[in-house]
């Protein structure tokens, strides 16, 4: 395929053109419409001086006599100019005028007419006076008008269209080169607009080539100018960096998972074979069993977190929200946690604000207060070695709702604040605690769900995590 024919494919080379040839069309109607106006006006000039001329003619001749009358023509008719004057008798023989043949229709029927005339040219073919040579006839196109007047004398005035159809074939001239000028000055400005265009979206093009070839850190580029291709490359460009984080994203959970998963089946096979042993006592293999249900149960709380993820990141069905009373539902969860922080020699402190209700999922917004307990109670404590504590706090705050669990334990990285919310990452590099590294994952899941945000910040000592959810 020819590059012109590459190029014409495109919608912006079409669309170019289409603009391009409605301009030109509306530009040619315009300019005949100007041409065409232009010439009824001159026709109506002359045909308003023709008649003005007349109704002067016949004012003299009734105010002042024939004698006046034909002082004031002969004075008219030799003076240069377009204008044609002839006066005769009642017979219509020739009495004054600067044109001496008129058909005889004309002069005999008064009306309006056009017609082929011959006057002399005083000077003949040269300014010389003294030239022996006859005057040359100068011929012409007439249009004039016809009367006769109260005396019976016949008036003939008009005016030559010779130079009137000059004026026009100046203005045709004028308006096809105008129409011309237009024409190529619409295709210079559109292939320069259509070269623009295609070579932003021949750069798109080459930058998504080599992203699709495997370079996920290429970018569209971004110039200063900030119209609507640098718009579309800047979203182009915010959803590659989402892509390549969630790429790198599942190369890390992908790691992680490999990794969580490989330790509870080694030891699920190690506890099998060990069952299987023909030595084995019946104390061994019962161990060894229950060994192997509390890590299928690991499993599947891991797999069963996973899925409560994705169902949540899906979005949740049609009805799944409601108004429930979300002050019940946290000091309902704090209360539930309260023995088991007990027993670890941790307090928990609440301070709910009654009647505080919200638009939501109840068994969402359950269970990630019971993440967050559970993250809490199992790091609430501190490096000094006094008693661990955790503060519940539920409150509203500038139109939206917001939950704090909070605790006083070792804390968390501030470089480590806003990884801790993926999956499966997990700040302690053996893994050798329980835990799959979902816990936090699924409630900024939850957050997210209901238009929320969930933060991580110091408490100094320990860990705040804020859920802000917008108020029903």
């Amino acid at each position: 395929m020819s590059r012109f024919a590459q190029v014409w494919r495109t919608s912006t080379v079409r669309l170019t053109a289409t603009f391009i040839a409605i301009f030109g069309i509306f530009a040619i109607l315009l300019m005949a419409f100007i041409g065409w106006q232009s010439s009824v006006q001159i026709q109506r000039q002359q045909t308003d001086d023709i008649n003005r001329e007349i109704r002067q003619f016949e004012r003299i001749e009734a105010l002042q006599g024939v004698r006046a009358l034909a002082f004031a023509f002969n004075r008219v008719s030799s003076q240069p100019g377009p204008g044609i004057y002839y006066l005769a008798d009642a017979t219509g023989q020739y009495l004054l005028g600067n044109v001496t043949d008129v058909p005889v229709e004309v002069v005999i029927n008064p009306g309006v007419y056009s017609f082929e005339y011959e006057r002399p040219n005083p000077l003949g073919d040269s300014a010389d006076a003294e030239d022996p040579r006859p005057p040359r006839q100068r011929e012409g196109v007439a249009v004039v008008r016809s009367i006769e007047l109260d005396n019976g004398m016949r008036l003939v005035v008009g005016r030559d269209v010779v130079e009137r159809r000059g004026y026009s074939a100046i203005i045709l001239q004028s308006f096809l080169v105008g129409v011309i000028g237009i024409i190529l000055f619409s295709l210079i400005a559109g292939g320069i607009t259509a070269r623009r265009v295609l070579k932003r979206i021949d750069t798109i093009q080459q930058t998504s080539t080599k992203i699709m070839s495997g370079n996920l850190s290429e970018r569209v580029p971004v110039t200063r100018r900030n119209d609507e291709f640098d718009a579309l490359a800047a979203n182009l460009n915010a959803m590659l960096d989402r892509i390549e984080q969630l790429l790198q994203g599942l190369k890390e959970v992908t790691d992680n998972v490999a990794h969580d998963l490989k330790t509870p089946l080694t030891r699920l096979r190690s506890q099998a074979e060990a069952a299987l042993r023909d030595t084995a006592s019946p104390e061994t293999r019962e161990k060894a069993l229950e060994t192997v249900i509390g890590e299928s149960d690991r499993l599947i709380r891991t797999f069963n977190a996973l899925l409560m993820i994705a169902r949540v990141e899906a979005g949740a069905p049609s009805g799944a929200l409601a108004d429930i009373d979300v002050s019940a539902i946290v000091a309902d969860m704090a209360e539930l946690y309260g023995p088991v922080a007990e027993d670890e020699g941790i307090a928990i402190e609440a301070r709910i604000e009654p009647g505080v209700t919200l638009k939501a999922n109840r068994e969402l917004i359950g269970q990630a207060m019971v993440n967050l307990l559970e993250n809490a109670v199992k790091y609430a404590k501190p490096e000094t070695g006094d008693g661990g504590r955790v503060e519940v706090e539920l409150k509203r705050v500038s139109g939206k709702v917001r939950i704090v669990v909070a605790d006083n334990g070792p804390g968390i990285p501030e470089a480590d604040r806003k990884r801790v919310l993926e999956r499966f990452v997990r700040l302690e590099k053996s893994r050798s605690e329980p835990g799959s590294g979902l816990g936090l994952s699924l409630v900024n899941a939850v957050a997210r769900l209901h238009g929320g945000t969930l933060t991580i910040e110091d408490n100094a000592p320990g860990v705040r995590a804020v859920i802000e959810l917008p108020a029903s």
